[in-house]
């Protein structure tokens, strides 16, 4: 059994004091370092580190800033040309074109009856009529419709026929009109009596060389 550390047994104080540093050179010797821990996250460092975390945006937030950007790739294009100009407006038939006309001097080149055609059948034949005779080069083109009779006429004296002819008399103006044709045609205006007075139309056709 050991003896216990003190001043007991016979042995000096100040031998004890030696005793005392080898037990502590002992124990340090013996002593293995503890391993270094891994780092563990800190959030107030980390935060100091590397700023305020960002925050996720929204799906709102992210479809605003994608409409942002579609706007501005949009206004930093070019605007788009118009594929096709508005057709001209119809002009009034030259007085002196229709005295040459009248007098002879003019000739008209070609010429279409619509007498006997229901609506439909008239409208397009009219349409191709007129795109032909721009393609041809020509100027000066007769429409005939007929005069028909008036609708306030009593039914029994207003034939089928007639009555087409009072519609056609009425809706050919209306279809120079159109669009499509106020893009070949410059004007028209009602026959001289020789060419069929108000139941004829002339009309003036743009140069198929012409935008």
């Amino acid at each position: 059994m050991k003896k216990p550390h003190g001043h007991s047994g016979g042995k000096k104080s100040g031998s004890g004091g030696d005793d005392d540093h080898d037990v502590w050179r002992h124990l340090a010797a013996s002593i293995e370092p503890l391993k270094r821990a891994k780092g563990r996250f800190h959030p107030a460092s980390d935060l100091a580190k590397s700023g305020s975390p960002k925050s996720r945006p929204s799906a709102a937030e992210r479809a605003v800033s994608k409409e942002s950007k579609a706007a501005s790739r949009a206004e930093a294009q070019p605007a788009p040309k118009a594929s096709r100009s508005a057709p001209p407006e119809l002009s009034l038939f030259d007085r002196n074109s229709v005295r040459k006309i009248r007098g002879g001097r003019v000739d008209i080149e070609a010429r279409v009856d619509l007498h006997g055609m229901r609506q439909h059948e008239a409208h397009v034949a009219l349409r191709r009529f007129l795109m032909s005779c721009q393609s041809r080069g020509l100027r000066y083109v007769l429409i005939i419709t007929g005069k028909g009779k008036g609708l306030d006429s009593a039914a029994a004296h207003v034939g089928e026929a007639d009555r087409e002819r009072g519609v056609l008399k009425r809706n050919v103006p209306r279809w120079l009109e159109e669009p499509d044709l106020r893009a070949i045609v410059v004007s028209f205006t009602t026959a001289a009596i020789q060419h069929g007075g108000e139941g004829a139309i002339y009309v003036h056709l743009r140069s198929k060389n012409r935008g």
